[in-house]
């Protein structure tokens, strides 16, 4: 059993902010998979479980606000107990330090300022666990990074979002098929950038 969290705060004010993209990723896969993700009380959170491409998977989406997105994790993980912290736990969330729509796959590692990650690691004391970054950009000059995460994505943000969304939704899906190793080489690259053996373009 794979448990992959995306993280984000509850509440329809909160809904299309860029600290939400966790959540949203996680809504696309489940939607893609047909999970239906459903209010558990026990862990607070929607909850769902399915089959991705032949793996069974539980998704997670934490109602406790992001600062204390570990209780909801701590809590699934006591009810799944075959459930490996350091192979089978994916967190997604987001992040200011990577350009808009950019990836970013890794094995394990600090919070890197991210409040909901860093209490996930607070609850389970441990940093070892897979996690799916997804850029948000750095805030414009004047603006803090907490206004810059809970405002809307701008409209050219928002509407290339959709086709980014799904690209992010086939790397957890990499990471749970085929491993994270996989999944960094595939990814963790930048989607502009031409690829080896390309030909560059003539203008």
């Amino acid at each position: 059993m794979k448990l992959v969290v995306g993280l984000g705060n509850p509440g329809p004010e909160y809904a299309d902010t860029r600290h939400n993209v966790g959540f949203r990723i996680v809504e696309h896969l489940a939607e893609r998979h047909a999970i239906a993700l459903r209010l558990d009380r026990r862990v607070e959170g929607r909850l769902g479980e399915g089959t991705i491409r032949g793996v069974r998977a539980a998704l997670l989406l934490p109602l406790t606000y992001m600062n204390r997105s570990g209780r909801a994790v701590a809590a699934s993980l006591e009810e799944r107990p075959l459930v490996e912290v350091g192979a089978d736990l994916l967190v997604v969330y987001d992040d200011l330090d990577l350009p808009f729509g950019r990836l970013r796959i890794r094995p394990g590692g600090g919070a890197g300022g991210h409040r909901g990650l860093a209490d996930i690691q607070a609850r389970l004391g441990r940093s070892d666990f897979p996690r799916l970054r997804f850029g948000i950009g750095r805030p414009p000059e004047g603006l803090e990074g907490v206004e810059h995460v809970l405002a809307p994505f701008d409209p050219s943000e928002a509407e290339a979002l959709a086709p980014r969304l799904a690209l992010a939704a086939d790397a957890v899906e990499a990471v749970l098929c085929e491993g994270v190793a996989v999944a960094m080489n595939r990814f963790n690259r930048d989607p502009e950038a031409p690829q080896p053996g390309s030909a560059p373009e003539v203008r």
